[in-house]
């Protein structure tokens, strides 16, 4: 847990918040948001992160720590967000014993002084963007997850950010939660849960959110770690 954030960093033009449940003592989900090295020729800019190591418990635990510690150390160096990506898959292809440790990772650069947010969905459930028009873009532009083959290559997409528009990135804990039946918690329900809070604030979605997932899951045992990040547009 101390790899992670406890809050989120004071970013121009988003309010931001984010909550992660271990299924275990320890998880393998990853969030993070913090300001890349400005330079001289580059506007200052924000990597936003989620990830999911496959697996669980100690494991997944220790690849989440050298994802964070690559992550980190390669954000700092003067490179695209497709550099950054490819960079990591390298990585992680020389951590996931031939494929079978990978990890799928939203990561995304936003620039304040521009509003456009860059993303790269690795594999990644795909985040939902709600714009203030109450229309839903998925960020779907990417490829495989880090760890698969070195040869994989990367699409990126790009989206304008505008003041009331919602981004809800997420691990798959969160949509395949199930209640006592087995029904999953769905993408759906969470939209619903979206749709019908957007005057308030990420910390209270969030809120909404963790309490709606409690209730529909009862007493059914959480079998993966829950991740959510949420930010708004102001």
């Amino acid at each position: 847990m101390w790899l992670l954030p406890v809050n989120p960093p004071p970013v121009p033009g988003m309010e931001i918040a984010f909550a992660t449940r271990p299924a275990n003592t320890v998880a393998g989900d990853y969030y993070d948001v913090f300001p890349r090295p400005a330079s001289a020729s580059a506007n200052q800019s924000y990597l936003i992160a989620v990830a999911d190591v496959a697996g669980k418990s100690i494991p997944a635990a220790l690849l989440m720590a050298t994802f964070q510690a690559s992550l980190k150390t390669l954000s700092a160096t003067p490179s695209s967000l497709a550099e950054l990506v490819e960079s990591m898959n390298s990585y992680a292809c020389s951590n996931s014993q031939g494929g079978l440790r990978f990890t799928t990772a939203l990561l995304a650069e936003y620039e304040p002084a521009t509003r456009t947010l860059a993303y790269i969905n690795a594999g990644h459930n795909r985040p939902i963007l709600r714009h203030s028009s109450g229309s839903i873009e998925r960020l779907d532009a990417g490829g495989l997850p880090l760890g698969i083959t070195t040869d994989a290559i990367y699409q990126s997409g790009t989206v304008t950010w505008e003041t009331g528009d919602w981004l809800v990135v997420f691990t798959d804990g969160v949509v395949e939660a199930v209640n006592e039946p087995g029904v999953d918690y769905g993408e759906e329900r969470l939209i619903s849960i979206l749709n019908a809070g957007t005057e308030t604030s990420p910390v209270k979605m969030l809120s909404h959110i963790m309490v709606d997932l409690d209730l529909f899951v009862g007493n059914t045992p959480q079998h993966d770690d829950i991740t959510c990040l949420l930010i708004k547009a102001v």
